[in-house]
């Protein structure tokens, strides 16, 4: 179960999926910057990763959910699929997606699109693989989101999620606490502008359940296979979900 629901603005009373949309268009034109920043460069491997592991698949038509600025999207062109679609709910996020598939040519395969992870409008049965990069956390409702990727997915699909998540041994756990508390909020504010936006990221990775917690979750949801992968020492999640 999800500890509590983490909002990026706790002054209001807006729902999180909304307060996830404000929170992302804010800090849209700088991401990619504190992205790298933030995991010192770790996340474009991370990704590299998790491509591997669909290759098995062979995919023809790939989701990536919470596409962001499309990094996760264009990373699955190694798969050499026919179609790659990104979903966001951030348009100030997609509207720098669309320009960089521009950039790099791929304005043919890849597809940008708004919209509601928790409310997708693609068939069902009709996807051969998901990706979400750091994005899940963000669902407001868990359960009802990964229920839905299975919906789109045909049998057989897989999934693979990226989350940051906190390292148990001494002494990265107490390192990477700092990174969190004191780095990640200051560097945030410092470059993007918004105070919430890095404060909310260590706090909702706080409460988020990870490796078999999750697990558990995507289990509910109907998935039949289910993996978990740490990553650079636990500070990042791999989980592998087959439909």
């Amino acid at each position: 179960m999800q500890k509590s629901q983490v909002k990026p603005y706790q002054h209001t009373n807006t729902s999180k999926k909304e307060q996830v949309t404000e929170m992302f268009d804010n800090i849209a034109p700088n991401y990619d910057l504190l992205n790298h920043l933030l995991s010192f460069g770790v996340d474009i491997l991370w990704r590299k990763k998790a491509i591997r592991l669909l290759r098995p698949y062979q995919p023809k038509v790939i989701v990536d959910i919470a596409t962001g600025t499309g990094d996760f999207a264009f990373e699955a062109k190694h798969l050499k699929p026919q179609k790659i679609i990104g979903i966001d709910i951030s348009p100030n996020m997609l509207e720098i997606a669309t320009e960089k598939a521009r950039k790099k040519g791929l304005q043919d395969l890849v597809e940008f699109q708004k919209g509601d992870s928790e409310d997708l409008v693609l068939e069902s049965d009709s996807v051969d693989a998901v990706t979400v990069g750091f994005g899940v956390r963000n669902f407001e409702h868990l359960q009802k989101g990964l229920e839905e990727i299975r919906r789109i997915l045909k049998p057989g699909g897989a999934v693979a999620i990226l989350e940051p998540s906190f390292p148990s041994a001494f002494p990265l756990k107490q390192l990477f606490e700092l990174h969190f508390k004191v780095i990640t909020p200051f560097l945030g504010r410092m470059i993007s502008g918004d105070n919430a936006a890095y404060t909310y990221l260590p706090e909702s990775v706080r409460a988020f359940p990870n490796g078999e917690d999750f697990l558990a979750i995507c289990r509910q949801a109907g998935f039949s296979k289910t993996i978990y992968k740490p990553l650079t020492f636990g500070i990042c999640s791999l989980y592998l979900l087959e439909k």
